[in-house]
């Protein structure tokens, strides 16, 4: 059983930056990593990816402003969020492939204050 744990969110002012961090445990293969986001009263949606070879692609409302890498050997992936909006507030979670079996994150909250 693949398990994650997120760490980094928190309350940031408007332009500010924060680092998102997801260890995988239970794998020694991880293949595509995400983190998606959900807002009250909004679906969740797709924020970031990364293939297991490390090729990005990123939603439209943050290219420019965030960055999402992996570490294989840590089995880690991480968000670099930076000029943050009111908008980004969220709870991010952290999502992996593993062999076709797809896993979740217990979130973590990002709050941007204007």
């Amino acid at each position: 059983q693949v398990q994650l744990v997120e760490s980094g969110g928190g309350l940031v002012q408007a332009g500010g930056s924060l680092r998102l961090s997801c260890v995988a445990s239970g794998s020694s293969f991880i293949g595509a990593m995400a983190w998606h986001r959900q807002a009250p009263g909004k679906k969740r949606e797709l924020v970031a990816r990364i293939t297991a070879d490390g090729s990005p692609n990123y939603a439209d409302s943050v290219k420019e402003r965030f960055t999402i890498s992996r570490d294989n050997a840590k089995n880690t992936v991480y968000l670099q969020m930076n000029t943050l909006k009111p908008e980004d507030t969220a709870v991010y979670y952290c999502n992996v492939v593993v062999w076709e079996h797809s896993y979740w994150g217990q979130g973590t909250q990002v709050t941007v204050s204007s």
